[in-house]
């Protein structure tokens, strides 16, 4: 089994998609045909899933008229500069929604790490899941879940639709807009090797970079300045008194 090892530029067409009706969840259908061989570069669509998932396996109310995506990588970098491909993503989606909103519409903005914000309301979800396959190779996929026409309420922040502020963009128009945004993305991520131009290009759309903001840890809460990223992609939290926290992962809340 080979997967499209990211050493050269990537292009439009070394991509595939496969479009689906009712599915399970794209990302776990990704990996399914990543075990049974799949080379990677493949988007799966569907217009429905009955089994949608979000991070720590809160589920995903996945009806139809939103767009559902999901991204097979295979060997996409190694293991140590896999780190930054969330910040790539999230400059990904961003320049695909903000493509697509109305003039006069708020910024669509990311909050770290690849959460996508509309007036400060979540309008996209993103859950990277990977495994090992034989031969030491590993499967990657990106999943999206982009609020086009609704907005599910999941609790932990405000929400929006891309309809409720202004856009009238379809599912697969904006999904033409993310194959495009995104093979661009990975291009400039090449394998890692770019995170410093990803890192600019992720401030470049970030919110509330000098602002008071919460994180959320599994077995605590932190409280400070949101001082930006580091050169790894890490939060750095500004404490107080000269102490600066790099925080690898966590749920950030604002003010």
């Amino acid at each position: 089994m080979t997967g499209h090892a990211f050493t050269g530029r990537l292009k439009l067409e070394d991509f595939r998609h496969t479009a689906l009706g009712d599915t399970g969840s794209t990302n776990t259908e990704g990996l399914i045909r990543a075990r049974a061989g799949d080379p990677g570069l493949h988007w799966i669509t569907a217009a429905r899933q009955t089994e949608g998932r979000g991070r720590r396996g809160r589920p995903w109310v996945s009806e139809p008229g939103n767009l559902y995506a999901s991204l097979l990588l295979i060997d996409p970098a190694p293991m140590e500069r896999l780190h930054s491909l969330p910040l790539a993503v999230a400059v990904a989606v961003q320049r695909a929604i903000q493509s697509v909103m109305p003039p006069g519409a708020d910024p669509v903005t990311v909050k770290w790490p690849n959460d996508i914000l509309i007036a400060g309301k979540k309008t996209c979800g993103i859950l990277l899941e990977g495994e090992g396959l034989p031969g030491g190779h590993h499967a990657l996929v990106i999943g999206c879940g982009i609020n086009v026409a609704f907005a599910p309420d999941h609790g932990l922040y405000p929400v929006t639709s891309l309809h409720a502020e202004g856009a009238t963009v379809s599912p697969d128009e904006l999904f033409a807009h993310l194959f495009q945004t995104m093979a661009e993305a990975l291009d400039l991520w090449d394998g890692g090797r770019g995170i410093a131009a990803i890192i600019a290009e992720w401030r470049s759309v970030a919110r509330g970079i000098g602002e008071k903001i919460t994180v959320n840890l599994p077995d605590r809460s932190l409280s400070g300045r949101f001082a930006g990223i580091d050169e790894d992609g890490r939060l750095l939290l500004d404490l107080g008194s000269g102490t600066m926290q790099h925080i690898a992962a966590g749920d950030v809340f604002f003010g």
